[in-house]
């Protein structure tokens, strides 16, 4: 019954409630007692001592006795709410106006007189001579005299003629007012809590129905939880993580998704592409071992070359396939040290002058400054500029040309590897990165699509660097690295 969270407001609204107002009751009434009893104190506070004076009760400097039991008998006819008693200077009570029988106590402690006297702060309360605990306002007086006191004139002020009528008002009267009051307060503070509790869990409601729409959908929609207008409560601040949390979780599986989709298909491709020298390997050794005695020396030797070829294609596959997927994982970080670009630059192209030369191909170098530094790895950056030149001296025709420039743009040091090759279809320039991806006219490539670009695309990003493409299908390629500039 109580299990959602606004059954268990209502119940601590109920609880609070009532325990407000028993409190509030209790001090209601305490403090008007409190009152009451101050306020007739210090009206009756000369009491005593005007009976002394009005009634003749001290004569010839005695006390009259006479005056003083005709005092006590009209006294209990005029106002029956006072009780007169006579007391020694050790508070022993000699006489008094109660009924007989009634009074219990055969003395009063006369501290609460004697403060009385000194005109200290009222309320006071002396000893009620009716009760062996109880306490009661008072006025008293000296007598016969200040100067010549032999006993006070003790007044209880509301006896217990009072506390019967007070008692039977309060039943009758104060606490059935008092309850209709404080019940109807507290009923209508319980509805308008009700009514206010009501309103905020219907926002907690309604996110948490969006959190279990959410969690059906499979973590793959959901509905944006709208905030208040002119609100920025906990509320609102809950809905609003709930709705960054939700778009992240559905960004996180998208990009698992693709991830998936990467890992399958790069199984594939590494299956297809691994599988395609290993069976020309498997061929040619095959073939060797079986028919090995029936051919000539020029055919073992093209044989033996077409399968070291193959092999070597292998091992490099599977070089750049552990590559990757270190760098992927972030197990090769950068040891980034300063160093010049222009001299990178030269060693490199250098060492595929050779290579250049066997396919008659004119590689050049333009560096338009010499004073460009990186501050990065220099062998990650050699191996990205190895993936690009190497590419270019592939794709480019017998007879044609590879420039490898180097210039300074906007704070970055920009290499650029310019080929004179057959270019790439445009449909196929955003994909160049992918692993081992293909474009769709492979008539021009020598070799299967490989690893390479999407090694020098992960080093450069991990350099906080970009590299990008620029081709026309039939006029050549352009690959550009842009590297921030280190200081000096």
């Amino acid at each position: 019954m109580f299990h959602s969270l606004y059954a268990k407001l209502s119940l601590s609204l109920v609880v609070l409630l009532v325990c407000v107002g028993v409190l509030y009751t209790l001090i209601s009434l305490s403090s008007a007692q409190y009152y009451l009893q101050k306020t007739d104190q210090k009206l009756n506070l000369e009491l005593a001592k005007n009976l002394v004076a009005d009634r003749n009760l001290v004569e010839s400097g005695k006390l009259n006795e006479k005056a003083l039991s005709a005092t006590f008998m009209e006294y209990m006819v005029i106002n029956p709410s006072i009780e007169i008693y006579l007391l020694d200077l050790d508070g022993t009570i000699l006489s008094y106006s109660a009924d007989p029988g009634k009074v219990k106590r055969r003395s009063v402690s006369l501290a609460p007189i004697k403060a009385f006297l000194n005109g200290e702060s009222l309320p006071l309360l002396g000893d009620d001579p009716r009760s062996h605990d109880k306490q009661k306002i008072f006025s008293a007086t000296p007598v016969p005299s200040t100067e010549n006191p032999e006993g006070y004139l003790y007044v209880v002020l509301l006896g217990e003629k009072y506390d019967n009528a007070e008692q039977f008002i309060k039943a009758s009267i104060i606490w059935k007012q008092t309850g209709w009051a404080l019940g109807g307060s507290l009923l209508l503070g319980l509805l308008v809590g009700l009514l206010l509790f009501r309103k905020l869990t219907q926002r907690l409601n309604r996110l948490s129905n969006d959190m279990d729409g959410f969690r059906q959908s499979d973590f793959s929609q959901f509905a944006i939880t709208p905030s208040q207008h002119n609100s920025n409560d906990e509320i609102d601040q809950l809905g609003n993580t709930f709705n960054q949390m939700a778009q992240r979780i559905m960004e996180q599986l998208d990009a698992l998704k693709q991830q998936d989709n990467l890992r399958r298909e790069l199984v594939a491709n590494v299956s297809h592409d691994l599988r395609t020298p290993m069976a020309i390997l498997h061929g040619y050794l095959e073939t060797l071992q079986l028919k090995g005695d029936q051919l000539s020396d020029d055919e073992k030797q093209n044989y033996l070359r077409q399968a070291l070829q193959s092999s070597e294609r292998l091992n490099q596959l599977i070089s750049e396939l552990f590559e990757l997927a270190k760098l992927e994982a972030q197990e090769s970080v950068p040891t980034r040290e300063k160093f010049n670009m222009a001299e990178l630059v030269h060693d490199v192209v250098q060492k595929f002058q050779l290579k250049a030369k066997e396919k008659n191909i004119r590689l050049s170098l333009d560096v338009t400054t010499e004073n460009l530094l990186a501050n990065a790895d220099i062998g990650l950056i050699a191996r990205v500029m190895e993936n690009l030149i190497g590419n270019a001296l592939k794709f480019t025709p017998t007879g044609g040309e590879v420039t490898v420039k180097l210039m300074h743009a906007d704070n970055n040091s920009m290499i650029a590897i310019q080929d004179s090759g057959p270019g790439i279809a445009s449909d196929d320039l955003p994909k160049v990165f992918d692993r081992f991806y293909q474009g769709k006219d492979n008539s021009n490539r020598a070799e299967p699509g490989g690893l390479g670009l999407a090694i020098a695309k992960r080093i450069v990003d991990l350099h906080g660097g970009m590299i990008g493409v620029e081709s026309v299908s039939g006029l050549g390629t352009t690959f550009s690295v842009l590297m921030p500039v280190a200081d000096a």
